[in-house]
């Protein structure tokens, strides 16, 4: 793969790093905060995360079983989350070698109408099912996703830019 000037060079993702990430991100959505419309959903903006760097590890069955699991939890229409997340997932691997080819913040304006449209398939499912309606502060949630998109990159990428074994005689 061709890179920008100026880009380091990434250690490949420990596997057990990424699922650890998931599973906290996991738990960060089921702390026990009320539901607050406006609220951002962590896991979605991993899971597309991981999906975008990695995504022949992470990729739409993960993203179905995640789902279910925020399902279950949330006590939401078995298949809302997972019907968003697997969305969601599918369209942030497909564009996933066009979007690291731009800088964090203009990768997170990539990523909006991803998180809208997960949104509001799980809005438009609520909705179908007789829910009501969250108010326009349910229109901030793909917003603060996409400003958690430079936080999370940095965070997870972090463990990929140590050098694996330091030298001076050796530029990489």
């Amino acid at each position: 793969m061709i890179m920008r000037p100026g880009q380091p060079l990434l250690l490949p993702a420990n596997p057990l790093f990424i699922w650890f990430t998931l599973i906290v991100a996991l738990m960060f959505n089921m702390l026990p905060l009320g539901r607050l419309p406006w609220m951002p959903d962590v896991l979605a903006v991993v899971l597309v995360f991981w999906s975008v760097h990695q995504p022949l590890r992470i990729g739409v069955i993960v993203a179905f079983l995640f789902g279910l699991a925020v399902d279950v939890h949330q006590t939401s229409l078995l298949g809302q989350h997972a019907l968003a997340y697997t969305t969601l997932t599918y369209f942030a691997i497909t564009i996933h070698r066009r979007l690291l080819w731009f800088t964090v913040p203009s990768q997170a304006v990539q990523v909006l109408p991803l998180f809208a449209a997960a949104h509001a398939i799980e809005l438009a499912i609520r909705m179908l099912a007789g829910g009501a309606w969250p108010g326009p502060l349910f229109l901030l949630a793909p917003v603060t996703e996409a400003a958690l998109w430079p936080v999370v990159s940095v965070l997870l990428l972090l463990p990929q830019r140590r050098a694996p074994d330091p030298d001076e005689n050796r530029p990489l």
